[in-house]
């Protein structure tokens, strides 16, 4: 017989203590969201079942404790920690849930200069990482815009990426050892090493499990030497994303490592770059860092190879890095966003894949037209490439609407739902994948069956393995449906 609401929290609290077991109303409804439902936090209109308690854990035998009971009594259990999330990986999707809250698990372990890595626990804010590493002439070489609010746990949990992924490379590629909790209570450590080939690289059940297999509770990612004052900044216009899509592939090919490349289409380029950019025009976009001697050599070879497109026109380096010194979100620009949306009832969404050099273009051509044709209210509708590697890269679907007809709660059914399926739908038509590096949360579950095809069975073997009772985020990553 399953716990009633007030026996949950009442085992919740002999395991935690009273004070850190939230359960007031306003902090459920917050926490039975993330961003995929962002309207109904702005409007203040939820429709998810509200956990029966955010569990505010600070250690990771409090983590084992809280998980072996809800093995014991089945109840579903959501992982959090900064809650930046965008896709519905922390929406509690049924009754009666428990929000486990890594947020008081913040301390900075160990800043090993010299074998060039820090652990941390889940709950450190990336900014404070950085901050504390940059001290020493280092940093995490890990950036997304998420930055200031997002934390260690829910990065690596998510697979995320950074702005500098071109040179640093994703989470995947930064992570050294970790430690986690699965259902039950099981505390498993992957050691720190640089790398061994002891069979499957099992960093990788935990990396981008999104909560799904297990509650990551600390770890150990690569330091890089920070040196800004090598930076080189290097940009240019063109008319045509073939034409940028070739440039960047011509760069990768070649070797060389810039931390940002990108390129903007005309619609989301004004966003950003209409103070030199045409209403008309592309933007290409380059940062080279690191030792000045790389830093320079990589600058050089990239402006070489733009320059074999007569159809780029320089821009002055000055105006790029403005650009780039305004580029994450912090807590101030979410609230204008915030209340931008409240006041006007226009949104901004993004949806984010990947393909081949062959196919990219091809799925950007294919899905802009559909979204057009079939969504009403579209304001704005473009994207870029921010993350490029030597057999492919990203495309990051930039997209505006207005709320006609609908009520805040409705916004995902009537507009988001449809223009995530055009997305979907067409890169996997064309061969991409559905997701780069947003997670695949619940928003695109509906989805990952076609995107892993025949390999699908090896993804359900992995959770009914780890978490055979299916406890652990139930509906994320793989439907309800299909466990």
């Amino acid at each position: 017989m399953s716990l009633t609401r007030a026996e949950i929290v009442e085992q919740l609290q002999k395991i935690l203590g009273k004070d850190r077991v939230v359960t007031d109303e306003h902090t459920l409804q917050q926490r039975s969201i993330d961003n995929f439902r962002k309207l109904q936090s702005i409007f203040g209109v939820f429709t998810m079942p509200p956990p029966a308690a955010v569990a505010m854990v600070s250690n990771t035998d409090e983590v084992s404790r809280v998980l072996a009971f809800a093995e014991q009594q089945k109840v579903n259990v959501v992982a959090r920690t900064g809650g930046t999330a965008t896709e519905g990986g922390l929406e509690t999707p049924v009754e009666n849930s428990v929000v486990i809250d890594g947020g008081l698990m913040n301390k900075i372990i160990k800043i090993d200069a010299y074998n060039m890595q820090a652990t941390a626990q889940c709950g450190v804010p990336l900014q404070l990482l950085e901050d504390n590493v940059r001290e020493l002439g280092l940093t995490t070489g890990h950036s997304p815009q998420s930055k200031p609010i997002a934390s260690m746990g829910g990065l690596v949990a998510t697979r995320s990426i950074g702005q500098f992924s071109t040179l640093y490379g994703g989470i995947e590629d930064m992570v050294v050892g970790c430690e986690v909790v699965f259902p039950g209570g099981e505390v498993a450590r992957i050691k720190n090493v640089p790398r061994r080939a002891a069979g499957p690289d099992i960093r990788h059940i935990v990396i981008g499990n999104e909560g799904a297999l297990c509650f990551i509770t600390e770890v150990t990612v690569k330091l890089f030497p920070y040196m800004p004052e090598n930076n080189i900044f290097l940009g240019w216009t063109l008319k045509n994303m073939k034409t940028g899509f070739a440039a960047l592939r011509e760069v990768m090919v070649a070797g060389y490592k810039p931390s940002v490349a990108r390129l903007y289409d005309p619609e989301d380029g004004q966003l950003h770059f209409s103070e030199f950019a045409a209403k008309d025009d592309c933007v290409l976009l380059f940062m080279a860092e690191g030792n000045a001697g790389i830093s320079k050599a990589t600058a050089e070879g990239i402006a070489e190879i733009v320059a074999r497109h007569p159809e780029c026109k320089p821009v002055d380096s000055k105006l790029i890095a403005a650009w780039f010194d305004d580029l994450v979100w912090d807590a101030g620009k979410v609230t204008r966003e915030d209340d931008r949306i409240r006041r006007t009832r226009n949104v901004n969404r993004t949806t984010e894949i990947s393909a081949d050099w062959s196919t990219i273009n091809d799925i950007y051509e294919a899905v802009l037209p559909r979204i057009r044709a079939e969504v009403r209210g579209i304001t704005l509708l473009g994207g870029h490439s921010s993350h490029s590697y030597i057999n492919g890269t990203n495309m990051y679907f930039n997209y505006f609407y207005d709320l006609i007809d609908c009520e805040p709660e409705e916004e995902n059914d009537k507009y988001y739902f449809p223009i995530i399926a055009i997305i979907c739908e067409e890169t996997l038509r064309l061969g991409g994948s559905i997701v780069h590096h947003h997670g695949i949360g619940k928003a695109r579950a509906r989805w990952v069956k076609e995107e892993y095809g025949t390999s699908f069975p090896m993804l359900t073997a992995l959770k009914n393995a780890f978490d055979p009772n299916h406890i652990m985020n139930m509906g994320t990553i793989i439907p309800i449906k299909d466990l």
